[in-house]
């Protein structure tokens, strides 16, 4: 039964087909009951088609499926770029090269920021870094044990990665994130699991299924296969 469930998308990075298949996926799970959909930011770069990402995040209808689409350091980047940011080669060497093409550059061409929507930049620009519920907190890279939730540096929840072999949580609750790539994933471990299985290159998107009655880890993972990246 699907009643109180969250499933967790992680970093997509311009893979429209693993977000449609992903989804398709979690409507057949979840079968009409109520449920979450996270999605642990990154949407952008590196892939090939970001702009229909965001769009179809921006645009996200359904009945009993809820989302929460948090902010990834792309997102973040990508954001500050285009806002106020004199250079655009932070970006562009990080991925935004084909986020730009999918918005209708040329690859080749110099960056044209003005090419994307200012309605896509303002959606980006209020998405939230942290969701919370009972026994969780779901975050794109990390967040302090040390401090409170509400009083955590964007930098960390954006941008920090776990030493390996670390497993920590925050206080009693499960962090569920993405952010370190780790094409073997998901990488599970008492009071953190870790989504990103570099879904972009491998072709490979993990979904994680929680209990949101039950503490701890995912009750299942959802594999969802696609092309690798040339």
């Amino acid at each position: 039964m699907a009643t109180g469930l969250t499933f967790v998308i992680p970093d997509l990075h311009g893979r429209f087909d693993l977000l449609n298949a992903a989804v398709a996926r979690i409507v057949a799970y979840a079968s009409g009951q109520a449920a979450t959909v996270v999605t642990l930011g990154d949407y952008v770069d590196r892939g090939p088609d970001s702009s229909s990402i965001i769009e179809s995040l921006m645009g996200w209808r359904s009945e009993n499926l809820s989302l929460v689409a948090l902010k990834g350091n792309h997102e973040d980047m990508m954001w500050r770029t285009c806002s106020h940011l004199p250079d655009a080669s932070w970006w562009i060497m990080n991925g935004g090269d084909r986020t730009l093409v999918s918005y209708g550059q040329a690859l080749a061409e110099q960056a044209k920021l003005r090419i994307i929507p200012g309605h896509h930049l303002d959606w980006i620009a209020q998405l939230p870094l942290l969701h919370v519920d009972k026994y969780r907190v779901y975050v794109h890279a990390a967040v302090d044990p040390a401090r409170a939730l509400n009083q955590q540096d964007h930098r960390v929840l954006l941008w920090k990665r776990y030493r390996e072999g670390v497993d920590v949580g925050h206080g009693d609750r499960h962090v569920v994130h993405g952010h370190h790539d780790m094409a073997g994933g998901p990488i599970v471990m008492k009071h953190r699991t870790n989504l990103d299985t570099m879904a972009w290159k491998t072709g490979r998107l993990i979904v994680g299924v929680f209990e949101d009655q039950k503490a701890g880890g995912a009750i299942e993972f959802i594999e969802v296969r696609g092309e690798p990246a040339p």
